[in-house]
């Protein structure tokens, strides 16, 4: 029994590593071993001068979407985790859903709401804001000119109460 335990574990903790990339060593790893332990990226983006950008959100119960830098002679240069507060703070209204994506990476489909009667369309992402709570973050888009028309940040009900019995509280509660 406690083998079975053993794997059991080590399969989790392992299954944790490749969940942020941990591991991985900028300037050493190349993409081809960024995509064994992350897997496939949702979305990713060639840059100009040869780089490539390739977003990993670990959504819609996780909290966090990891960006994958990658330099143009293939080598890892940085993962970052990209949903917090100041990053959320650069979404600024006027931006196109492209430009939203490339700071914060793709929402999860299952929040996305269109408005008919405003023509909005709304994204959401939850996070673990800068207090440790439980927050999510909406973009709001004018959705014929494709533009952020405003943003709000608000506390999870259950954050705020600071009552996490439910397990709705994520953020090291």
């Amino acid at each position: 029994m406690k083998l079975w335990i053993v794997l059991f574990l080590a399969i989790l903790l392992g299954g944790c590593a490749s969940y942020s990339g941990g591991g991985l060593k900028p300037g050493e790893d190349r993409l081809e071993n960024v995509l064994q332990v992350m897997g496939q990226p949702v979305i990713s983006w060639q840059k100009p001068d040869g780089s490539v950008q390739l977003a990993f959100p670990r959504g819609p119960m996780g909290l966090e979407t990891y960006m994958v830098y990658i330099e143009p002679d293939g080598r890892l240069r940085q993962i970052v985790n990209v949903l917090d507060d100041n990053n959320f703070a650069r979404i600024k209204t006027g931006m196109t859903k492209d430009e939203v994506l490339h700071i914060i990476g793709p929402s999860y489909s299952g929040w996305t709401i269109y408005y008919k009667s405003r023509d909005e369309l709304a994204l959401e992402w939850r996070y673990c804001d800068s207090t440790s709570k439980t927050a999510r973050f909406d973009a709001l888009f004018d959705n014929s000119k494709g533009i952020v028309r405003s943003t709000i940040r608000q506390i999870e009900a259950a954050s705020i109460g600071g009552t996490c019995g439910d397990g709705s509280c994520m953020c090291g509660h």
